[in-house]
C-alpha cells in the first residue's frame, strides 16, 4: 500500500466552497486559514433540523466527518451594531 492509500481526506465546506484535508479535526483557526477567511470573522457550523447553527471559536476543534455528512461551514464578519 503506497502512501496515498494510507491517507484518508476528509472533506469540509465552508460559505459553500469545498476544501480538503488529510486532518481528521480541525480548529476554528485552521479552517478559517485553509479557506481564506479573515481571521476577525466568526466561524459558525451549520447544524441540521431545529438546532441553531454553532459558532466556533479559533481554538475549537472540529471533527470532520466521512461521506454524507460532511461538514458544512459559514463565516460572518464581526458585528458593527451602533457603529456608522
Amino acid at each position: 500500500m503506497n502512501e496515498q492509500e494510507q491517507k484518508k481526506i476528509y472533506h469540509f465546506f465552508v460559505d459553500a466552497k469545498r476544501y480538503e484535508t488529510d486532518k481528521s479535526s480541525l480548529t476554528g483557526a485552521e479552517i478559517k486559514a485553509i479557506a481564506s477567511i479573515t481571521p476577525t470573522y466568526q466561524l459558525f457550523l451549520e447544524e441540521e433540523g431545529d438546532t441553531p447553527d454553532k459558532p466556533i471559536s479559533d481554538s475549537e476543534a472540529v471533527h470532520l466527518k466521512e461521506g454524507e455528512h460532511t461538514r458544512h461551514f459559514y463565516a460572518v464578519p464581526p458585528a458593527t451594531f451602533g457603529t456608522r
